[in-house]
């Protein structure tokens, strides 16, 4: 009997959707017709890669309404906020806006005895093995180039999010994308990494837990395969003495609790200057104590459930943990009725007279909880978001451009904000260093991680 990926509804615990996982040989069949369906893929002109890709997002994009509140059932995120796919229009066409400019072969040399060009070709086939908690976006970072460039795609959704797959996969085969070229997979953990240390496939697509990305790494290791990951977050923000304090409260409590603070870049810690800092704090506690815990069905749910039980409950340890070695929880459990202790549903938190000896300073939370520290000046803030295994994205809250220009550059990060945070800009490489992993998303580096360089040395005659 075939191993069943479920998705377990956080609304209610329900077994919302269930799905088959492939097995070996259906395995065999589904890369056997990408390898196939790729080469005619990648004979086709650039311009008509674009326009089917392009008309796919369009056909995903008309599905809103359906799959609203199938994100809200799935993973949690309350239908007030819509889809995600403003996110999805927004990268899709800018990197279809720039494919021609970054694919179109760089002529070194067109003389009458030599022709020499260096040209991009795409790597074959590419795995995207998606998260949970933004399905669709998060895969299209990696999708979209990975087909205009030529590539055919297998995609493995998050057993959290398994119908993404399958919206994907059919709007893809509305638009006239051979089914071949892209196509949606259940696979188990095992399923998958034998997939990577056997390269069945030409290139892979991360995005989850360091643990995950550790064990894709070491099946992968020895096979030479490019692999990208983007892994854990613990992002951090430093609010200076010259910010806007109420843009700075709205931005940073939006980006720590928005999703139920489960973002790769959402912000999990945040420094103040100890001239804002009670007024920072009390704003926030005012701000996020407004917020309402339920249904994510609900229109006038503001925060919905985690996920899974299993998330709510490592984000229940670390406060608790941190409370019992002398922080403070400044916002009251009791005005969130939704949150029993027991399920997914979590009272979102503000802690203070918290420090990095604490896990819920130093470890991924992934979820509506945030510590605040004062800090004396702009070294000891980048020393303190610096103090991390991870390196995403920092935010820096400042009416003054270049010194936030100068402190990005001390921070050990892939993006660097000022003014807001928990944003992707698909013009800019989506990266990051450190725990956080490596390889990059969007802008045009985006493209020369799903192509390889290919040189012509033409002598006539």
């Amino acid at each position: 009997m075939a191993q069943m990926i479920r998705c377990i509804s956080p609304v209610d615990g329900s077994v919302y959707a269930e799905r088959p996982a492939l097995g070996d040989s259906d395995v065999q069949k589904v890369v056997s017709r990408a390898r196939k369906g790729q080469r005619d893929w990648a004979r086709r002109s650039l311009a008509e890669r674009i326009a089917l890709v392009q008309d796919g997002i369009r056909r995903l994009g008309e599905a809103d309404a359906e799959a609203v509140p199938e994100l809200a059932w799935m993973m949690g995120r309350p239908v007030r906020y819509g889809g995600e796919f403003r996110g999805v229009n927004e990268r899709s066409t800018y990197m279809a806006g720039i494919a021609e400019a970054v694919l179109k072969p760089t002529v070194v040399e067109a003389g009458e005895v030599f022709e020499r060009r260096l040209v991009r070709e795409p790597l074959g086939v590419g795995f995207v093995i998606a998260p949970w908690n933004y399905p669709y976006m998060t895969a299209i970072n990696s999708v979209v180039p990975a087909l205009i460039a030529g590539n055919a795609v297998i995609i493995k959704p998050s057993s959290q999010t398994p119908l993404v797959g399958e919206r994907l996969e059919r709007a893809f085969r509305e638009a006239g994308v051979p089914g071949e070229v892209f196509q949606n997979a259940y696979l188990s953990h095992e399923t998958t990494l034998g997939m990577i240390s056997a390269r069945s496939v030409d290139f892979v697509n991360f995005t989850g837990s360091v643990g995950a990305g550790r064990l894709i790494e070491g099946a992968a290791a020895g096979t030479f395969l490019p692999v990208g990951l983007e892994l854990g977050g613990k992002d951090g923000a430093y609010v200076r003495a010259d910010a806007d304090l109420d843009g700075a409260v709205a931005g940073l409590m939006d980006a720590a609790m928005y999703n139920s603070g489960q973002s790769c870049c959402g912000i999990e810690r945040i420094y103040v200057a100890e001239a804002l800092f009670d007024e920072f704090v009390a704003k926030s506690v005012e701000l996020v104590s407004g917020y309402v815990l339920g249904s994510p069905l609900d229109e006038e749910t503001s925060i919905g459930p985690m996920a899974h039980r299993r998330f709510a409950d490592v984000a229940r340890k670390h406060i608790s943990e941190a409370v019992a070695d002398g922080a403070r929880g400044l916002v009251d459990p009791a005005l969130f009725a939704a949150d029993d202790g027991k399920s997914a549903y979590l009272a979102p938190q503000i802690l203070v007279d918290v420090n990095h000896s604490m896990t819920v300073m130093v470890e991924e939370t992934f979820g509506p909880v945030v510590g605040i520290m004062p800090v004396k000046d702009d070294g000891e803030a980048i020393r303190l978001i610096n103090d991390s295994v991870y390196g995403l994205t920092a935010s820096i809250w400042t009416s003054d451009a270049d010194a936030a220009a100068a402190l990005g550059s001390e921070l050990e990060v892939g993006t660097v904000f000022m003014n807001r945070a928990d944003y992707v800009d698909p013009g800019l490489c989506w990266s990051g260093c450190k725990n956080t992993g490596k390889g990059g998303t969007l802008s045009e580096i985006g493209y020369y991680n799903v192509t390889r360089p290919k040189s012509y040395h033409l002598k006539k005659g």
